[in-house]
């Protein structure tokens, strides 16, 4: 029988923590998921140990293993091969409480429609508090972007897809570069339906030394390309408004002048706004050369 979720997780070398979120997954009290490992290059033991997972056959794992792409590239390939409704991602240094999925089901089965792309629920950290801020009680949908810019929600949040729709709008790869940042594809779903809203916790997360999120300003530095597109992007949103798009507009600047692209205003979809945001942009630019010396 077709199971409704699959959750998905990313891993490159982390084998030393991926234990984790199998145990929390294994301990779910509904097991009518699939749990899908990308495995985006390891060069430690990560294949040997899902591969003994699969043989304990106390969950149903997917293993899918590939040349280092970096996250955007893993979550493309996850997207590909997932067959399920919804879809969830749940990084590698991160797990599950013991009745996430049950809520994900269920919540699912009493409000889920097809005029919604998903459900949004909530992080936490180990110790149980929220990250960032809850959602406005009395909010029943709305879209992620209007959750953060109008509602004045702080904090990741956890996001729950129709597999359908996540299937669009894949990430670009760019030469020699590991990041494009995941929410282009959650704003472009934006623009189509909102997404229904659940406060409850359905991730515990922290944030490992050498993860994305500990890294930004390193990883603007090395992957400016990846980054000028995200925020060109960002700058088409219909929904946005101007303050929005001119913090895209200076950070599109820094990053075309890291990638040495001369032709950023001719190719920048708001020309005007990018040439006022350039000399910010340039500040931003220094800063970003100056924090990330070797």
């Amino acid at each position: 029988m077709l199971k409704e979720l699959t959750v998905f997780t990313p891993t490159y070398n982390r084998a030393y923590c991926l234990h984790i979120c199998y145990e929390s997954l294994k301990s779910q009290t509904n097991k009518g998921f699939i749990w899908l490992v990308i495995d985006d290059g390891s060069t430690d033991n990560t294949r040997e140990i899902v591969e003994q997972w699969i043989k304990e056959n106390v969950i149903e794992i997917r293993y899918i293993f590939q040349e280092n792409q970096g996250m955007h590239g893993a979550h493309n390939t996850a997207y590909e091969n997932i067959d399920s409704e919804l879809n969830v991602c749940i990084d590698s240094d991160d797990y599950m409480p013991p009745d996430a999925v049950e809520k994900i089901l269920s919540f699912w089965e009493k409000q889920g429609n097809d005029q919604v792309s998903g459900m949004i629920g909530l992080d936490a950290y180990k110790n149980g508090k929220i990250i960032g801020t809850k959602m406005p009680a009395l909010l029943y949908k709305s879209t992620l972007f209007d959750l953060y810019n109008k509602h004045g929600v702080k904090g990741d949040k956890k996001l729950v897809y129709r597999t359908e729709l996540t299937k669009k709008y894949p990430y670009p790869l760019f030469e020699n570069e590991k990041y494009v940042g995941l929410a282009y594809k959650y704003h472009k779903l934006d623009e189509e339906y909102p997404m229904l809203l659940m406060n409850e916790v359905l991730c515990i997360v922290e944030y490992l030394p050498d993860g994305s999120s500990m890294n930004m300003l390193k990883q603007y530095r090395v992957n400016p390309k990846g980054f000028a597109f995200y925020r060109k992007e960002l700058m088409k949103l219909r929904f946005a408004d101007v303050k929005f798009k001119f913090r895209q507009a200076t950070h599109y600047v820094s990053s075309s002048l890291i990638s040495k692209n001369k032709d950023f205003i001719k190719e920048s979809p708001l020309k005007l706004l990018t040439i006022v945001a350039t000399p910010l942009g340039l500040i931003l630019y220094f800063l970003i050369m100056f924090k990330t010396k070797t």
